[in-house]
């Protein structure tokens, strides 16, 4: 009899354990419970607006989960996510930059494994080498969405004005400014990453060297360095170009800038509404030398991408919703090719079907698959490191520094902060 009843006893435990019973006598299981999750990501107030309809929808379709949103644009949540890592409060299902693999994660553990939540994660969607852009250490930390890369935009409509060709080469751009700058008119624009990437080019071109060997290390050393700043002082001299500090996105809008460097994944934001004012925006071939070599110095990495916190204690759910963002029609039908053209094989062929493929932001995708451009090492978009870049060029630009030492100087300092 005390066996038996052990036994009863034993099976309400594990009864209790799986189940809960509601007010109304309805029962309802563990697995079911409302879970809550917090998801982050940046973006415009497009993005916002579309990212947020697709998690009502996901919520709709997994009753048991709740999301709790988070989101801003750019800087502040580059900000905000370097605080939240150090700190371990970042959210369960993030979008991480590229270059945040190298910074968060260098051994792999800085981010959960995906791998573990293959049942979930429809992982078959992508290629082996789309997923080897998330791994660190054998560790897979993130998924990519799209492939990105910095372009060249050009504001047709303002170059025919002043007879100039769309241009190809560096020399191309000075004798638009030459033309431009007596309305006040810059050629070109970058923000301070873009800009650093394309001095990158320029000076791989001019040099023959690349930035950094296939084993990651520094290649380029104070003569590269020294001549990137040599550039960028003149590119700001002859006005082709304003300085990085004194950029500002609005001069795409009110006819100031005539071309920008942005990435794929920016060239909609970024000329909406130059679009809609009935000016002609193209995709440049990549800057040259002499208009031969074309993609030289120019790099190729993930958009953005998705990953899951080493701390969730929802795996499952987490990555059901990692699932629902990267291959679901539901969110391929609201993101379009926003973030560029889709890795996922399933939103891939959703976006073919609705004959999503097409505008600038498919223009700059198609430049950028055209041609073999190298694979982006993550310390490239450092952005401690960009910052110090700038801020020794601006010693020398504005007569703190000869140019020999602040590229001696900042050759020294990244060397020891960035590649030790």
């Amino acid at each position: 009899m005390k066996t038996f009843k052990r036994a009863v006893a034993a099976a309400c435990c594990i009864a209790m354990l799986s189940a809960t019973a509601c007010s109304d006598g309805t029962v309802v299981k563990e697995k079911d419970k409302q879970v809550e999750i917090t998801f982050s990501w940046w973006g415009n107030d497009d993005r916002d607006r579309y990212t947020i309809e697709a998690i009502e929808k996901f919520e709709e379709q997994n009753p048991n989960i709740t999301v709790k949103v988070s989101y801003s644009e750019w800087a502040s949540y580059e900000m905000r996510n370097k605080v939240a890592m150090i700190s371990d409060t970042e959210a369960d299902v993030m979008q991480i930059n590229y270059g945040w693999l190298d910074a968060y994660s260098a051994d792999g553990a800085g981010y959960y494994d995906l791998n573990k939540v293959a049942d979930t994660l429809a992982l078959d969607n992508f290629d082996s080498t789309s997923l080897k852009y998330g791994e660190k250490n054998g560790t897979l930390n993130a998924v990519p969405i799209a492939m990105n890369t910095a372009t060249v935009y050009i504001n047709k409509t303002i170059y025919d004005k002043y007879g100039q060709p769309v241009p190809e080469t560096w020399d191309d751009l000075f004798k638009a400014a030459n033309a431009m700058r007596r309305d006040g008119i810059y050629p070109m624009s970058a923000a301070s990453k873009s800009l650093w990437l394309y001095l990158i080019a320029y000076a791989e071109q001019v040099s023959g060297k690349s930035f950094v060997n296939e084993s990651g290390e520094l290649s380029f050393s104070s003569s590269e360095f020294q001549a990137m700043m040599e550039f960028y002082k003149r590119l700001v001299d002859e006005k082709v170009l304003p300085l990085v500090e004194k950029y500002e996105r609005l001069g795409l809008t009110n006819g100031q800038y005539a071309g920008a460097i942005a990435w794929v994944s920016d060239a909609t934001s970024y000329f909406s509404e130059s679009i809609e004012a009935g000016e002609e925006i193209v995709c440049a071939n990549y800057t040259t030398l002499d208009g031969n070599n074309i993609g030289q110095g120019w790099y190729a990495k993930p958009a953005t991408m998705y990953a899951i916190s080493k701390n969730t204690e929802h795996p499952e759910e987490s990555a059901k919703l990692l699932d629902f963002l990267l291959n679901s029609e539901e969110m391929s039908d609201l993101q379009g090719i926003e973030k560029g053209i889709p890795l996922s094989a399933a939103a891939l062929k959703n976006c073919q079907d609705d004959d999503m493929l097409t505008g600038i932001q498919y223009d700059a995708s198609l430049k950028m698959t055209g041609i073999s451009l190298a694979e982006m090492a993550p310390v490239m978009e450092n952005g401690d490191m960009i910052d110090d870049f700038f801020a020794a060029a601006n010693d020398y630009i504005y007569s703190k520094s000869d140019v020999y030492n602040a590229a001696k100087n900042f050759n020294e300092k990244i060397k020891t902060d960035y590649f030790s």
